[in-house]
């Protein structure tokens, strides 16, 4: 197994990037919201995150890709609050309801160990940017003690070129979604006019970053990109205007894509017409081929074989492991 990137950083690496980090957070421009909040003095923003760490569950997950997963699990942590609040998320209960604890730094620091106890293969940090100046204090107390997990960073995809920047050499692995490829359906579902934009220049940005995914022999992922993306109904996500961003970016293959059928109308969604409904399954598949037709490979959800497993209840769901 290769060795985590986090794991070569100094003291005085770690001293820099939580400081500034800290600097940022104290008139919070974390993420592209920029709401320039005091989050170190409690003041909340958007993403309404109080000034201390607040997780809903930690446990392996098994229904992750792949290479994440592997025979393990993803050492998934979810954290409470969101930077974009889509109407339609399948993690409403943490993301929307704010459902989940405050956690010290040791504390976490302590979980993350524990899952590298469990035989987990990564650590999965799940909606972590309007929380990073705390979570690298954790990982750092982690790393001390002896944490050597690969970071997987499990985003919505609307970050800041600052905010990438500085999570070089802590984040190993960025799993991000592309939500949308056109304006409109951003700002309607997820509050987010500007979401194409910039989620195409923080693509760009976490490709130079940490390149294509690689595996070890045993098909463990290690380090570089994988993009999520998932099917809306009625092309709301506008997945082809994603796939002719993806074609005339980057070489396919250089890039893998976990292309997403398991849509539901959950939380808000059915307030809105074209998204209150499943994703038809011919359209599904049409997209499908499109991308694969395009060259691009990578994990492929087969609508017949899903279950309602994926959507967790946060509620119940704290430390027992996910299997899917």
């Amino acid at each position: 197994m290769a060795t985590a990137a986090y794991t070569f950083l100094t003291e005085a690496d770690w001293a820099q990037r939580i400081a500034e980090l800290e600097r940022i957070a104290g008139c919070c421009e974390l993420c592209p919201r920029r709401c320039r909040v005091n989050r170190l003095e409690g003041e909340r923003g958007f993403c309404a995150a109080p000034g201390e760490l607040v997780v809903s569950s930690v446990f392996p997950h098994h229904g992750e890709e792949p290479p994440l997963s592997g025979t393990g699990g993803s050492g998934t942590v979810f954290f409470t609050h969101c930077t974009l609040k889509c109407v339609f998320c399948q993690n409403y209960q943490i993301s929307q309801e704010q459902e989940g604890r405050p956690f010290t730094e040791a504390e976490l620091a302590q979980k993350m160990l524990r899952l590298q106890d469990l035989g987990c293969h990564n650590i999965n940090l799940v909606t972590p940017t309007h929380f990073l100046p705390w979570i690298l204090r954790s990982l750092k107390i982690a790393a001390a003690a002896g944490l050597r997990l690969p970071i997987v960073y499990n985003c919505g995809g609307y970050e800041r070129a600052e905010t990438i920047d500085l999570l070089k050499d802590v984040v190993d692995i960025w799993l991000p979604d592309m939500k949308y490829g056109r304006s409109e359906p951003a700002r309607l579902y997820s509050k987010a006019p500007d979401y194409v934009e910039i989620n195409r220049a923080a693509i760009r940005r976490m490709f130079r970053q940490v390149g294509p995914l690689r595996c070890d022999e045993t098909g463990i992922a290690q380090r570089g990109l994988c993009i999520r993306h998932l099917v809306l109904p009625n092309d709301q996500s506008a997945s082809r205007e994603v796939l002719a961003f993806l074609k005339n970016t980057f070489d396919p293959r250089d890039i893998t894509v976990s292309l997403m059928a398991q849509y539901r109308p959950l939380y808000g969604a059915n307030r809105h017409a074209l998204i209150g409904t499943t994703v038809d399954r011919r359209e599904y598949e049409r997209i499908k081929k499109a991308f694969i037709d395009a060259g691009f490979g990578g994990f492929y959800q087969e609508p017949e074989k899903l279950d309602a497993a994926f959507i967790i209840d946060f509620k119940q769901r704290k430390e027992e492991p996910l299997t899917g």
